[in-house]
């Protein structure tokens, strides 16, 4: 069965999420590429060899000849697109955040439960890498005994935009940290510390932050967007009788004037090729048989980390502890 997509936004994740749908994974087939800009949706199709483009992503998605949908454009679309593709009974895997707004989250997960079912997958990737899913195995054979801490790190070369705060870090950035640590350890994150320290350059600073869960664990998060020597993302659980870390791939090692060197990707797109392939044979799965992924991200999810990223950043602004306000698990995502 060959399923027609559309890709609604072209920037770098669109276009990304358009190459390996139409270049790497048997039985999709690109229909149309949806951009505000109809010059970068143009582009792409051209290189691609997508038939179609639109600039009205609404028009996209009721398509006849698409049975299921990415969004990967601006984060405030996110939740309204998702909902049209919900009242369109077409599937949508969806950039993360669903929305930086748990109210957002909530509504999307409202008309799924309306509908009967789920349609909505997150982009969480990392539940899709080879590294964390060792993790969360040696964690559920017993082999590290029970967990106690995990800490994460998450550096960028430099911030995306000149506006970006130390909020955003924490609205944009750290979703993915949020979701793996929930993932790996199957518990909810129940409240937030934050820190920051100062910079003698006036760029955003580092935000750190300690987590507490359900199960009694700590979680903590580095989140640097300003690092300057290359993007850096690694993992470590800590159990009772041992621990396990996440290993960056590495193809080759320079050694030369007696010295020995590795170097950094500029961004995420090699360090999580194979796991953003994955999700994505994952999703055309999903999409052709209405199964949802074992171990994917679903709108509850998106709510779950909307939520801890609300009490980040209240923890932040206000130097204190928070707790994380959420609702209880509907039965419907168990």
């Amino acid at each position: 069965m060959t399923v027609g997509l559309a890709i609604i936004g072209s920037g770098i994740m669109g276009s990304d999420h358009a190459r390996i749908f139409a270049e790497e994974i048997p039985g999709a087939a690109v229909r149309v590429i949806c951009d505000a800009v109809p010059a970068r949706a143009e582009a792409l199709a051209a290189k691609l060899g997508v038939p179609a483009i639109a600039t009205d992503p609404e028009a996209a998605i009721v398509r006849s000849d698409v049975q299921a949908v990415v969004v990967a454009s601006p984060d405030a679309t996110h939740a309204p697109l998702s909902l049209a593709c919900i009242r369109m009974g077409k599937p949508v895997l969806c950039e993360k955040p669903l929305s930086s707004s748990a109210d957002e989250c909530l509504a999307v997960m409202r008309a799924e439960e309306a509908a009967g079912r789920r349609f909505v997958q997150i982009g969480f990737m990392r539940r899709f890498d080879q590294a964390y899913a060792d993790m969360r195995a040696a964690l559920l054979q017993g082999r590290i005994g029970r967990a106690l801490m995990m800490h994460n790190f998450h550096r960028n070369v430099e911030t995306p935009a000149a506006d970006f705060t130390g909020a955003m870090a924490i609205t944009n950035s750290a979703p993915h940290e949020f979701d793996v640590a929930r993932y790996v350890l199957e518990t909810e994150l129940t409240a937030v510390s934050a820190f920051q320290p100062a910079r003698s350059d006036g760029r955003v600073a580092p935000v750190v932050m300690v987590l507490e869960t359900g199960g009694g664990q700590l979680v903590t998060i580095e989140i640097n967007n300003n690092a300057a020597y290359g993007y850096d993302v690694r993992g470590e659980l800590v159990g009772e009788a041992g621990a396990v870390a996440t290993v960056t791939p590495r193809y080759s090692v320079l050694e030369a004037d007696l010295t020995r060197q590795a170097g950094y990707d500029a961004d995420w797109r090699n360090r999580f090729a194979d796991a953003y392939r994955r999700q994505n044979q994952a999703f055309l799965r999903f999409a052709a048989t209405g199964a949802f992924p074992a171990g994917a991200a679903s709108a509850w999810d998106g709510y779950a980390a909307a939520a801890v990223a609300r009490a980040g950043v209240r923890a932040l602004a206000e130097g204190r502890k928070v707790d994380v306000d959420m609702i209880a698990k509907p039965e419907f995502y168990r």
